[in-house]
């Protein structure tokens, strides 16, 4: 059994039942890290979903890991970043037999999001039903601009890694 938890920087930490730090993951996404808020896994515990005080949700896959966690070749590999609310998501759970990912937040609205895609699927009090097959074509909700971002292969390995950022400096005399 592995515990997850997630923290005001941005970091997932792993741990063992005794208490001990397997692996740390910091979310690749375009976005500065932000406090991760509420975390959820998939009955089967394949993918770890997260989401964060800026609105988004960022998916993992974790199955190889978790078959053994000793071994280096089983990484854990971020799938998918996508922005789901404008402000803070309080929870999320994912639905395995609909595929779809419930996220609620401080905005007041709980919506829907296809799992595997990240797509907007509505919003619990609309007028309409539900399309839950039909993803052929992308909305998104009217507070949200970006769509969903798949995580390039490269750049699948998420272990915590120290960034340096070098901001654009102005240099007048040049």
């Amino acid at each position: 059994p592995i515990l997850a938890s997630a923290h005001e920087n941005g970091c997932i930490c792993l741990w063992s039942i005794q208490g001990s730090l397997v692996k740390e993951l910091l979310p690749f996404s375009k976005y500065p890290s932000v406090p991760l808020t509420a975390l959820c896994t998939d009955i089967f515990t394949k993918i770890l979903s997260a989401g964060s005080k800026g609105g988004h949700i960022m998916r993992w896959s974790i199955a190889s890991f978790l078959e053994d966690p000793q071994n280096s070749k089983n990484q854990i590999k971020e799938e998918l970043c996508w922005r789901a609310h404008s402000a803070e998501v309080v929870d999320l759970f994912h639905e395995e037999e609909k595929n779809v990912v419930v996220t609620a937040s401080t905005d007041g609205s709980v919506r829907l999001w296809h799992a595997t895609k990240g797509y907007y699927l509505g919003y619990l009090g609309q007028p309409r039903k539900f399309e839950l097959s039909d993803i052929s074509w992308l909305i998104l909700p009217c507070d949200v601009s970006n769509f969903p971002t798949i995580t390039e292969e490269e750049s699948k390995h998420m272990e915590k890694k120290k960034h340096l950022e070098y901001p654009l400096m102005l240099d007048r005399d040049k």
